[in-house]
């Protein structure tokens, strides 16, 4: 009966798994309401049991890469001569949940692919990176998502995606996976996929909630903004969403983070590559705090970086939620380091 209520309430007055400690600065789980949501409740339509908790559920894309290495990434109108071609599995949303998995969380995907031989293999490549795939489906008469991406001798790259099946990624899909969603720690989104369904994902989520907002948008909807815990962009985002022309120092990547949280994010983390990470909180009146990232001598390829810094961002905030999110921050930058080192997407993710 008191799960009920809980799951009634948010239509009354919102209500959080989670709320931030001004004091030692950090996300706090409400312990009373973790252990709630783990009960049964058996209705009509279901029931909201998780057989086993999740650390890290990933609402997002999957997308099969198609990678070309070359000395320099082409101009406009350029054709190059590249030295090298592999194929590999990404998809931001993908990306991120096997980051987290490799690292040691229980992680599930809500995920489409194409009825196709890239959909069947990314399967078999998921259930081989112990991801709960129970809500991975392949769907007929589409295509499997692909992304076409340039990665230069320096490390640079660029992307051109095609998301296929990824667009029918929809609002039932919350509801179809709602034993996923009440049961999981940290909910992870990205905006590889419809945005509508995004935000019904993170409408339904209690617990810690993660928006890497990739692709950016340069007209982003004030919900997505208000209902994530934990907003993350890298530079270039930033400066799409709050139109300035760059972020390329730590004093514009405060000013961006005061943007955004203006526009209504709750808390930010602006990621600056090798410059690490500066982040702020809507209830840190202003402040923002800067957590460099370790130095990396030899860059290989910085494809998948980012995404492996948000899953190791939600898999510290998962399995460790007395830390400092500052000391969470400080551990993605360095899984993100140690990626960069090694080619490809998700075959640079270190292992814990």
């Amino acid at each position: 009966m008191e799960l009920a209520k809980l799951l009634i309430r948010p239509l009354l007055r919102p209500i959080s798994i989670v709320h931030w400690d001004r004091k030692f600065n950090r996300l706090v789980i409400n312990q009373r309401l973790a252990a709630v949501c783990k009960k049964t409740q058996h209705g009509t339509e279901g029931s909201w049991k998780m057989s086993e908790e999740t650390d890290v559920l990933v609402f997002g894309s999957a997308i099969i890469d198609f990678i070309c290495y070359t000395p320099r990434l082409p101009k406009a109108g350029e054709t190059l001569h590249g030295h090298k071609f592999q194929t590999g599995y990404g998809g931001k949303g993908a990306n991120q949940c096997v980051a987290a998995a490799r690292l040691g969380s229980s992680t599930a995907l809500v995920a489409k692919l194409g009825d196709d031989s890239f959909g069947s293999d990314y399967l078999r490549q998921l259930r081989e990176e112990n991801v709960n795939v129970s809500h991975v489906h392949q769907l007929t008469g589409h295509t499997t998502g692909i992304a076409q991406i340039a990665v230069s001798d320096g490390g640079e790259n660029n992307i051109i995606i095609v998301v296929g099946a990824n667009n029918q990624l929809s609002p039932d899909d919350v509801f179809i996976a709602k034993a996923l969603f009440s049961g999981a720690k940290v909910l992870v989104c990205q905006l590889e996929t419809p945005v509508a369904a995004t935000l019904q994902a993170l409408r339904c989520f209690k617990g810690i909630s993660i928006v890497n907002a990739a692709p950016a948008m340069e007209q982003t909807p004030p919900e997505l903004l208000q209902l994530a815990n934990i907003f993350c962009v890298n530079e270039s985002e930033a400066a799409i969403m709050t139109g300035v022309s760059s972020v390329s120092s730590i004093e514009q990547a405060n000013a961006a983070c005061k943007r955004l949280i203006e526009m209504g994010a709750n808390t930010v983390i602006l990621t600056l590559g090798p410059l690490g990470a500066v982040w702020g909180a809507k209830d840190s009146t202003g402040k923002f705090q800067h957590v460099p990232a370790p130095q990396v001598q030899n860059v290989v390829d910085t494809t998948g970086a980012g995404d492996a810094f948000i899953g190791a961002l939600a898999h510290n905030l998962a399995r460790f939620p007395e830390r400092a999110l500052d000391a969470h921050i400080a551990a993605a930058c360095a899984v993100a380091s140690q990626s960069v080192q090694l080619p490809g997407t998700q075959s640079s993710f270190p292992r814990a």
